[in-house]
């Protein structure tokens, strides 16, 4: 049984303006998460700053989440490392604050062969009871979980259960399922390519978009499972331009700047990400209004 079908939002991490984490910030937009039908929060992956929270910050945000949340939906903790021992300890530790599922990106920098990239995952699946989603993103980490080998994890751990697939490749997309014989939990990992990405047999979207627009994005996904597939498509082609918007500077610039226009006081960036330029700050501004959001600032 998958972990959740849908929309699944990739949160931010909240930061005061001193660069501590916000701990009260964090509640309210979890809240606000599940109020607008999200149907999974995934902490302290990409979108959340994990590459630079410490150890025990990464973990209390994980803590904090998994209480506030308390089972009303399933959450989804990044736990990957390019350091095998490390992704082990932190996935181990994420069980025991009581996640639903754990989202393991592919060890970045030293790049793993295919061989080292099954090692890595095996190690993290036999440490764990819960179930583990990879994470392919090699225009970030230089390094590609290939189908075959996602295929051979699939069948060596029963806990390795999908991949959250941002490679942008329809082709791939079908190759794994083809490998893994359709029998692999499949989310987008682009939220421009929702839409194509679920005709290739994904159940969902791990979203950056869901910050700023989780009912919008929850509905979208839905409308194409239960079968609007027009209604949806409409809906993927209205998103493009604040999509565009939402990545026009390296992630997560744009989306903390977008909710700080919204007036949900996200706070700033960790170095050595940076504030967003102006003058796309503008171009963001923009998409997100003609998109229908209200901004406060």
């Amino acid at each position: 049984m998958a972990i959740f079908k849908g929309a699944g939002v990739a949160l931010v991490t909240p930061m005061k303006d001193n660069l501590e984490v916000n701990y009260e910030k964090l509640e309210e937009l979890l809240e606000d998460q599940i109020k607008n039908e999200t149907d999974s929060i995934i902490i302290t992956g990409t979108t959340g700053e994990a590459s630079t929270l410490t150890v025990e910050e990464h973990l209390e945000v994980i803590r904090q989440a998994v209480s506030i949340v308390n089972k009303r939906i399933p959450v989804i903790a990044g736990t990957g490392s390019n350091c095998t021992k490390t992704a082990v300890e932190l996935s181990y530790q994420a069980q025991l604050a009581g996640v639903d599922g754990l989202l393991v990106v592919t060890p970045y920098y030293n790049k793993a062969t295919q061989k080292g990239l099954f090692d890595h995952y095996m190690q993290v699946a036999k440490r764990v009871d819960l179930p583990i989603i990879m994470y392919n993103i090699p225009g970030r980490t230089g390094c590609r979980i290939e189908a075959g080998t996602a295929a051979a994890l699939n069948r060596e751990a029963e806990n390795i259960v999908g991949m959250k697939d941002a490679v942008g490749d329809v082709s791939y997309t079908l190759k794994v399922m083809e490998e893994t014989q359709g029998d692999f939990d499949m989310y987008s990992g682009e939220d421009g390519q929702v839409i194509p990405f679920l005709a290739c047999g994904g159940i969902g979207v791990i979203s950056v978009l869901s910050n700023i627009a989780p009912k919008f994005t929850h509905d979208m996904v839905m409308n194409y499972l239960n079968g609007s597939h027009t209604e949806a498509l409409k809906m993927q082609l209205k998103a493009l331009p604040l999509v565009d918007a939402l990545f026009c500077e390296v992630n997560p610039i744009p989306v903390k700047a977008a909710m700080n226009l919204m007036g949900w006081q996200a706070g700033p960036l960790r170095a050595p990400l940076s504030q967003m330029e102006p003058e796309n700050v503008k171009k963001l501004s923009k998409a997100m209004q003609e998109f229908g959001i209200s901004l406060t600032e």
